[in-house]
């Protein structure tokens, strides 16, 4: 890799400069593990640290060496990066901030001002779950569209490129990769109207467009953009084009030095229902897929589909670590990964061939794969045709989110986040035929997904043998969400947890070996770096702006959206920092004054809250992350102040959307289950 970065790198000595000191290796797989400077660390998105400093005889000795408080509203659920010294993250709508590792000292904050320039993307967006480092710039992704490169010195733009429509739904909220001079990006959207996915590959260094890989084909009217396009083409019924069809790329993104190749794990259909997409008819690719393409150009070379004809929201998004494992007595170069759907699959990268997939939590809707087809061996029931109710295991949230796993190459052990939650399924009462979405709905299907109330469900950190594919260890985590991983040399396994809890592990037994209290929810990626020459470990805390299946989740652990502590937490041996004071304790809902029940205005109200404000305020309005619990708002309660909150969109810079299509009495039924829910939740306490 240095001969291809050497003619970039050394062409002028304001470039080299710009590098600093030790860095340039640190991309390679078999760096020193000095810096962190991708959402993977590697291409190989392996989410391992070869760093020894800490371990497990000493690991009882971490302790904090510094903390920062977030000011900015949103997500903080974001990786990190670092790189010379310098720690990297964008937290909220992606406002970028670079700090000193030494002292904790906040150097730069860059703000694009997405929040205020997205609009209507707002209302599925969750802010940005990480950046990326290449050659002295930092790299971001907004949830508007834009793609921008900053200075990593200054924050100050170097350039910036619209990498969507301006009117469409699509967004971006997943990290950009960057390899041999490009810098690669998707979008989401796929849960909203007439979207189709695709990535697409910058120049690092100007911004110029080089290529763009569709995942779905367009109108067959207006011809293909390649012989790849074509052939999914025939995997298709109906009129599809007119529903956009999905695929979005949202999250996973792999680079193969190797073999020169990129590796984009593609999300759902749009609309989720099969019959209203596709007829009922087809595979539908490239959805929830894993594709290959060439990384020079962006052509394709090979998939592996996980759910042909998807319609669960099962997508293929979930990070894909690269290994070389002995199959079969030979070394071989391996990609694995555990999509929403419950099962682990170890596929050939060369080929795009199975090696091997098997479940590591139960699962509902097939009883097993296919070894000679790659295909699922699906369970009857799960298509809706007899109008019943299937319960589905996983979830639409998966079995594993894009909290990513860890790969360590000492235990050859992949450290999972498991999580075991089902949801029932049914498309009683849609009329598939005239079935339209409409517009400005976020969740607008064509189907029917629910949730228990109370929402059961449980976690666990399983260490996955890839080779066997069976669980060396479990340890059970709190709830049914837990967070990303980081696995390193030291023997150790890191994970937070959404009891505040942020935890080090024996990576070959499970153990608990060290814990620390955080006082917030611990979910996002932590990483591991080397900064004059003391071994850090780095995890921000507090939940993100979305996840409508969480609010259940955090009323039982007495979780406070609006007093939540969005802090960078960074930990050392002998660290001897305290915590600020948390401000902590569970949303107090006080009693409604002349509340009167309306069962038919709440009826409706709850079909509009689910399609707009679900995704965000979560269910039954219980805050999650970033957005307040509706059910103690001020605002709601005040008729005028609520109907100006939604039809004006005075905190759209915070993340709150514009609702200006509502009429009056959609705004009314919409407050009446809002206050419904208040009324019930305040006559439970």
């Amino acid at each position: 890799m240095l001969g291809i970065l050497a003619p970039l790198l050394l062409a002028s000595a304001a470039v080299a400069a710009a590098v600093a000191p030790g860095t340039i290796a640190q991309l390679r797989d078999a760096s020193d593990g000095d810096d962190w400077p991708a959402f993977g660390r590697t291409y190989g998105e392996q989410h391992f640290s070869p760093l020894t400093q800490i371990d497990t005889r000493n690991v009882a000795r971490l302790g904090l060496a510094w903390s920062l408080d977030i000011e900015t509203p949103g997500n903080s659920v974001t990786g990190p990066i670092e790189v010379g010294g310098t720690l990297y993250f964008a937290s909220g709508y992606s406002m970028v901030h670079a700090v000193d590792v030494a002292s904790g000292k906040l150097l730069w904050t860059y703000d694009p001002g997405a929040a205020e320039a997205a609009g209507r993307k707002l209302r599925q967006g969750w802010g940005s779950r990480g950046v990326a480092w290449w050659n002295g710039k930092i790299y971001t992704g907004t949830q508007d569209g834009r793609l921008i490169a900053l200075d990593a010195r200054t924050g100050k733009p170097v350039w910036s490129q619209m990498t969507v429509g301006k009117d469409d739904y699509r967004f971006i909220s997943g990290p950009p990769r960057v390899f041999a001079g490009k810098v690669i990006i998707g979008h989401g959207g796929a849960d909203s109207s007439d979207v189709r996915g695709y990535v697409t590959a910058y120049d690092a260094e100007t911004g110029k467009r080089l290529w763009r890989f569709f995942t779905v084909p367009g109108n067959p009217a207006d011809g293909f953009e390649n012989k790849a396009m074509a052939m999914a083409a025939k995997t298709w019924a109906g009129e599809w084009w007119k529903h956009g069809g999905g695929g979005t790329v949202w999250n996973a993104i792999t680079y193969d030095e190797a073999l020169n190749r990129i590796y984009i794990g593609t999300g759902n259909g749009a609309p989720w229902s099969y019959r209203i997409r596709s007829a009922g008819q087809g595979d539908n690719l490239f959805l929830s897929s894993i594709v290959a393409l060439d990384a020079d150009t962006g052509d394709y070379v090979w998939h592996y589909q996980t759910n042909p004809g998807e319609s669960w929201d099962y997508n293929a998004a979930m990070d894909m670590e690269l290994a070389t494992l002995p199959i079969d007595g030979k070394p071989t170069q391996v990609l694995m990964t555990a999509p929403k759907n419950g099962f682990f699959y170890v596929i050939d990268r060369r080929t795009g061939r199975l090696i091997s997939a098997k479940p590591h939590v139960p699962v509902t809707w097939a009883t097993g794969i296919d070894p000679k087809t790659g295909r699922p061996n699906e369970v009857a029931g799960i298509r809706f045709e007899d109008g019943k109710d299937f319960e589905m295991a996983p979830s639409p949230m998966g079995a594993h989110t894009w909290l990513p796993m860890a790969y360590s190459p000492k235990t050859r052990l992949v450290y999972l986040p498991s999580i075991e939650l089902s949801s029932t399924f049914n498309d009683r009462g849609i009329d598939l035929k005239a079935w339209k979405r409409t517009p400005d709905n976020v969740l607008d299907e064509g189907l029917a997904a629910s949730f228990p109330l109370d929402a059961i469900g449980k976690s666990s950190l399983t260490a996955w043998d890839p080779l066997a594919q069976t669980a060396r260890w479990r340890v059970p985590t709190p709830g049914y969400w837990n967070g990303g991983v980081v696995a390193t040399a030291g023997g150790l396994v890191f994970q937070g947890q959404i009891d505040g809890s942020f935890n080090a592990y024996d990576a070959a037994t499970g153990k608990r070996l060290w814990r620390f209290d955080a006082k917030s929810p611990v979910i996002a990626p932590p990483i591991s770096y080397s900064a004059g020459g003391r071994q850090y470990v780095t995890v921000l805390t507090g939940m993100g702006g979305s996840g409508a299946y969480l609010g259940p989740l955090l009323e039982r652990f007495g979780l406070n959206p609006a007093t939540q502590a969005r802090r960078v937490l960074t930990f050392a041996l002998d660290g001897k920092a305290a915590l600020p004071p948390t401000r902590q304790g569970p949303v107090i809902i006080p009693p409604l004054a002349n509340f009167r029940a309306d069962a038919a205005a709440e009826g409706r109200g709850v079909i509009t809250f689910a399609q707009r404000c679900g995704v965000c305020h979560g269910f039954r309005a219980v805050g999650v992350g970033a957005a307040p619990d509706l059910r103690a708002s001020p605002v709601v309660r005040d008729a005028e102040a609520f109907a100006g909150l939604l039809r004006e969109g005075p905190l759209a810079s915070r993340g709150m959307p514009q609702f200006d299509e509502l009429d009056a009495a959609q705004v009314a039924d919409l407050r009446q289950y809002i206050l419904s829910e208040a009324d019930r939740a305040s006559r439970r306490r």
